[in-house]
């Protein structure tokens, strides 16, 4: 196609591509499709999430160099919904299309110990970390750090896959185990009081927009719920944006990037992690600000400006996991507070997400209703 693209900017009904089909697709999918854009979608998987919403879908493996080469050549823009993407093929695919947010990007979040040097390197506080290339290399880290700490693989892991806790020494075997199979990061644990997020986009001009601030909770490592603002001072929300607009600025960002905090007990921030797309902890924006976090993507891909987001109203946004997903269907036709998305997924199975609900209003009586479901205790 290649039309429609001056200066940066491309209009509708230009084509997006989309690397990667599951709920993130979906979601970027629906906002681009509302503004005009035509989408495409490569995944294995036919009739997944992404693809029941755009345009066409090329059914193949996410490192099939000749099938990324296609959907380049069938898009005026490149994008990735997760972080495990062939890099040496989207360099490759650079030649014959755009791709706004680069490959220097997943190539310093898609492995810990490029995005840990990153941060460290851009004075942006993280744990102490030590690098576990094999079994024997964890003994001396672990005599640098001591216990506990957190040993995981550099590249890959989600959820809580890809990684061994470490807090004493008949936990060692376990670690060496893990990094017999792949290069590790062990990390310091820290002792903290609440887990916060900001997505953070940047226009083709160089503006930075932080969302709010998210105040995550996490259930067997995965995302449970997030309640929107954070309940942390104003002190600490300034500081975690004044974190994303720095690591935005070092990145030269474009796209939605998400960044996950620990608040240390004395309001101290550390980053935890970083996810070069839109991210979980930031779904509320659908319902909750003036803009999603799914349509500042596409704004910032596409070099189109980006309002301040303003977020009118308190929000919660609860998972639902496979174990959850059919009582909350059966709760739905008397819930008319609920914002409630089903993302499409051919199987559910226990622990995969498969939708979320956003609830507006009071954060306090809304988590008391949504405790008061007796959904979420479902294991």
């Amino acid at each position: 196609m290649k039309n429609n693209c001056e200066g940066g900017v491309l209009l509708p009904p230009a084509t997006i591509g989309i690397i990667g089909g599951g709920q993130l697709g979906q979601m970027i999918a629906l906002s681009a499709k509302a503004m005009g854009y035509k989408v495409g979608v490569l995944d294995p998987t036919p009739d997944c999430p992404t693809s029941q919403v755009c345009d066409f879908q090329i059914a193949a493996e996410y490192d099939d160099h000749q099938a990324l080469m296609e959907m380049a050549d069938r898009s005026d823009v490149l994008t990735y919904e997760f972080e495990n993407v062939d890099l040496a093929s989207l360099k490759d695919a650079q030649r014959l299309v755009a791709l706004p947010q680069g490959t220097d990007l997943l190539a310093i979040t898609g492995d810990r110990l490029h995005e840990k040097n990153f941060l460290s390197n851009h004075d942006i506080p993280v744990t102490p970390y030590e690098i576990v290339e094999k079994p024997a290399d964890l003994d001396d880290a672990i005599a640098k750090l001591g216990y506990p700490s957190i040993l995981k693989t550099s590249e890959g892991g989600y959820d809580g896959h890809g990684q061994q806790d470490i807090n004493s020494e008949a936990d060692l075997p376990a670690g060496r185990h893990l990094a017999e199979n792949a290069s590790c990061i062990l990390e310091k644990r820290q002792k903290f009081t609440k887990e916060l997020s900001v997505m953070v986009t940047r226009s083709r001009n160089g503006e930075i927009r932080c969302f709010p601030v998210a105040e995550n909770e996490h259930h067997h490592h995965i995302l449970h719920q997030s309640i929107v603002p954070a309940r942390v001072a104003k002190d600490i929300q300034q500081n975690a944006k004044k974190i994303a607009r720095q690591i935005a600025q070092g990145l030269c960002l474009r796209g939605v990037l998400g960044i996950e905090f620990f608040m240390l007990e004395d309001g101290r921030l550390m980053v935890n992690e970083m996810a070069p797309r839109p991210h979980n902890s930031g779904h509320y924006s659908i319902e909750a600000c003036n803009i999603s976090q799914f349509e500042a993507h596409v704004r910032s891909i596409c070099g189109l400006e980006i309002p301040k987001i303003k977020q009118p109203t308190s929000a919660v946004m609860v998972n639902l996991l496979g174990q959850h997903l059919e009582p909350a269907r059966q709760k739905l036709v008397q819930r008319t507070n609920w914002h409630f998305h089903d993302y499409g997924k051919a199987e559910s199975r226990v622990d995969r997400k498969m939708g979320h609900i956003t609830i507006l209003g009071d954060i306090q009586s809304t988590l008391d209703s949504v405790k008061s479901e007796n959904i979420w205790e479902i294991e």
